[in-house]
């Protein structure tokens, strides 16, 4: 490990929904300088996008000083709307190029500004395809949806 990633934060995370929307879950996995935590959460009637939102939230929010963080996601929503498209709905008033309203705008104007402390570097993986952190976060979300 080199002595910059040995002051960064590691964060995967995901979501899942049982039914969408349905009961969800979210699950966050923190990891730094050897130490794990895992943090879980659900809501009983929720959207798939809403929990993959929440999982980097979590994560994020947990965190009690500005970070280097690396974080890992498998959804490109989350990815592509916290790094392309957030810019413009600041500026837009959260509102898409066509003036409608953006989905879910109560997370993500929680999601930037859980952002603004921290450096962050985001990093994509395929979801369901091996990747043994994605693996892991995706248990721990599907166990976190309440169940019916």
């Amino acid at each position: 490990m080199t002595e910059d990633q040995s002051h960064t934060v590691e964060l995967i995370t995901d979501g899942a929904c049982s039914g969408n929307p349905g009961p969800g879950g979210w699950a966050c996995l923190l990891r730094f300088r050897g130490t794990e935590k895992e943090l879980t959460g659900g809501e009983a009637l929720t959207t798939n996008n809403r929990m993959e939102l929440m999982g980097v939230i979590a994560g994020l929010e947990a965190l009690s000083r500005p970070c280097q963080v690396v974080i890992t996601t498998d959804s490109r929503y989350v990815l592509d709307g916290a790094t392309k498209f957030l810019p413009n709905w600041l500026r837009n008033g959260w509102r898409l190029a066509d003036k409608k309203p953006v989905k879910n705008a109560d997370l993500w104007m929680r999601l930037e500004q859980a952002m603004r402390p921290h450096t962050l570097k985001w990093t994509w993986v395929r979801g369901h395809a091996g990747h043994v952190d994605n693996e892991r976060v995706d248990a721990l979300a599907r166990g976190a949806m309440p169940k019916r």
